[in-house]
């Protein structure tokens, strides 16, 4: 991996999204760059991420669940074609289908403590949601824990009360364990809110998870290895209901901002 990139102050205003440190494309490596790219457009308010009707299903083959998405990450890498070795795999005996070199935009070092935040607003439904998480590099297979920041589903928000998911998913890192929940919130999320995680390794680690600078939930373990951001909205066609107006999933994302330490040597 190059010399990282330690800081990011990202707002938007650029025409194109920054190749040097964005991935408009959702895993492609399961599938190909064409077949899940993401529906966006950078506007005044920042970059919006949409999923219109149009928009094909996601891995329709091999996702048990039909589902669409509109996600954009910060680094990606896989194995050659017809490799096991690929981010994120979703089943059992999955290959990879378009080997994708990699890449590393921006893949804040959890061994160096930091900081990180997204400013953003939803529109969902009861079939959709919206998720900022970070997902270890899998460079190597243990090296995959995820930090999710904030996981909402349409479903989960009632009468002023939200749903949001953070924690740590575990996954093939055997020195992570499961510590994934959700708080129930007076949130609407269809405003802009910063949603963010600070996080310091060490003898006591620590991850403390907030929005609009309150802490919601502290954690005591963090990855020791470098993660990517990812940061999308998702539609599940088939939990559609009869009476069901489908307007169209879309994240505004205002700014990201971070910032960590610098590895030594």
């Amino acid at each position: 991996m190059d010399a990282p990139r330690t800081e990011l102050d990202e707002t938007f205003t650029t025409d194109t999204l920054d190749p040097d440190v964005w991935f408009p494309w959702y895993l492609p490596h399961w599938s190909s760059r064409a077949e899940s790219a993401a529906t966006y457009e950078l506007t005044g308010d920042g970059l919006v991420l949409r999923i219109p009707e149009d928009q094909p299903l996601w891995c329709p083959d091999l996702h048990e669940e039909p589902l669409r998405v509109s996600c954009i990450q910060t680094g990606s890498c896989s194995g050659p074609v017809g490799s096991p070795v690929g981010q994120q795999p979703f089943a059992e005996g999955l290959v990879v289908r378009e080997e994708q070199p990699a890449f590393w935009g921006y893949v804040p070092d959890f061994r160096q403590p930091g900081h990180l935040e997204v400013r953003m607003r939803a529109t969902i439904t009861e079939r959709s949601m919206f998720a900022f998480w970070l997902s270890g590099i899998e460079d190597r297979p243990e090296r995959s824990g995820e930090v999710c920041v904030a996981e909402v589903f349409g479903d989960t928000i009632d009468q002023g009360c939200t749903e949001v998911g953070m924690g740590v998913h575990r996954f093939r890192d055997p020195a992570l364990f499961e510590q994934f929940g959700t708080e129930p919130l007076a949130l609407d999320v269809a405003e802009l809110h910063t949603y963010a995680v600070d996080w310091a390794p060490g003898g006591s680690p620590s991850l403390a998870f907030g929005i609009d600078g309150h802490e919601v939930r502290r954690l005591d373990q963090v990855p020791d290895y470098p993660l990517q951001l990812m940061i999308g909205v998702f539609d599940f066609p088939g939990r559609a209901s009869g009476d069901d107006p489908a307007p169209v999933p879309e994240l505004v994302v205002a700014h990201v901002r971070g910032s960590y330490g610098r590895l030594e040597g």
